[in-house]
C-alpha cells in the first residue's frame, strides 16, 4: 500500500509541476535554440528528485487521508492499548523513534508503514487484521512493518524514484521535441504538440519505469520478513504469512482491491509480474523456513 501511495503521489506531483512549469515558460526557455541536453538534464534532475522528496514528505498525511486511518492518541480499548504497547516495544528493539499507530477501516487483512524518516513514521493496521489474526501474528506483522522503517526502505525508495523521475522527465521532453519537429513541423521553439506529447510520454514512461520501484519493493519484502521474524519470532512470522495465504485462497476474502496492493493468490507471469509490489506469499514463507537459525 505504501508503495502505491508513494507512486501515485509522485506521478501526480510531477504532472502538476510539469504543467505549471510549461505555463510559466520554462520548457520554452530551454528550447529557444533547440534542445540543450545539459540544461535539460540538470532541469530533469532537480525536479525529478524534488518530486520524489515532496512525495515522501507528504506520505504520512496522504496515507491517513486515503485509508481513513484513525491515529490512536489515547487508547480506548484493551486492543488499542496492547497495540500501542507492542509497537513501543518493537520500535525500541529496532532502534527507531516511536511511530504513530493507526487503525484503518478495511475488512481485508492489511498493514503498512510510511513516513519521511525512521523517527517520524506511521504504522497502521486494518480492522480486519485485528479481528482475525491472533496477537502473535499481529505482533509479527507489526515487526515486519517496523522492519521497513528501520531498514530505511522509504528513503532508499525515494532516491530510486528520484533517478527514475530524472530519466522520465528527460526522455519525455526529448520525445516531445522530436515529435513536435517531425510530425507537427515546428521550426523554432516548441509548439502545442510538444507540451501534449511530453505530458503523455511522461505518464506512460512513469508507469513503465515504476517496474524498477516494484522490483526494489519485492526484494525489500524478504528483508522486512526477516526483521519481523527477528523481532517477533520466526514461527509467528511464518504463521502470519500462512494465515494471509489461506485468506487469499478464499475468493470472498480476496477482493480485487487487495490484489491491487500486490498481495495475490499466486505467482504472476510475464508483464504482470513486473508490476507486483510483493513476492508471492509461498516464496516469502519458503525464504523464512530456509533461512539459517540465528
Amino acid at each position: 500500500m505504501r508503495i502505491l501511495l508513494l507512486l501515485a503521489t509522485n506521478i501526480a506531483v510531477l504532472i502538476v509541476a510539469s504543467i505549471t512549469l510549461s505555463l510559466l515558460g520554462v520548457d520554452s526557455y530551454l528550447a529557444q535554440n533547440g534542445i540543450q541536453y545539459q540544461s535539460l538534464l540538470i532541469f530533469a534532475g532537480v525536479f525529478g528528485f524534488a518530486g520524489a522528496f515532496v512525495s515522501l514528505l507528504i506520505s504520512k498525511p496522504m496515507a491517513k487521508w486515503s485509508t481513513r486511518a484513525r491515529v490512536i492518541d489515547k487508547p480506548r480499548t484493551p486492543t488499542e492499548r496492547w497495540l500501542i504497547e507492542t509497537v513501543t516495544e518493537l520500535a525500541g528493539r529496532a532502534g527507531i523513534g516511536m511511530p504513530e499507530v493507526a487503525v484503518f477501516p478495511a475488512e481485508q487483512s492489511n498493514a503498512f508503514a510510511t513516513g519521511w524518516n525512521r523517527n517520524d513514521a506511521l504504522v497502521a493496521v486494518s480492522e480486519g487484521l485485528l479481528n482475525r489474526f491472533d496477537k502473535d501474528e499481529i505482533r509479527a506483522i507489526l515487526g515486519h512493518e517496523i522492519g521497513h522503517v528501520a531498514n530505511g526502505d522509504m528513503i532508499t525508495l525515494t532516491l530510486i524514484q528520484g533517478i527514475v523521475n530524472t530519466f522520465v522527465i528527460f526522455a519525455s521532453r526529448v520525445i516531445g521535441s522530436v515529435v513536435d519537429r517531425t510530425v507537427f513541423r515546428s521550426e523554432s521553439g516548441h509548439g502545442p504538440g510538444f507540451f501534449i506529447v511530453s505530458i503523455i510520454a511522461q505518464i506512460v514512461l512513469g508507469i513503465l519505469a515504476s517496474t524498477i520501484v516494484f522490483w526494489f519493493s519485492r526484494r525489500r519484502e524478504f528483508r522486512a520478513d526477516a526483521a519481523g521474524a527477528a523481532l517477533a519470532g520466526r514461527p509467528a512470522m511464518i504463521s502470519a504469512l500462512t494465515r494471509l495465504k489461506r485468506e487469499t485462497e478464499i475468493p470472498d476474502q480476496m477482493p480485487d482491491s487487495l490484489q491491487a496492493f500486490g498481495i495475490n493468490r499466486g505467482a504472476r507471469h510475464g508483464l504482470s509480474a513486473l508490476f507486483m509490489t510483493h513476492p508471492p506469499l509461498e516464496q516469502r514463507i519458503a525464504a523464512l523456513e530456509q533461512a539459517p537459525v540465528r
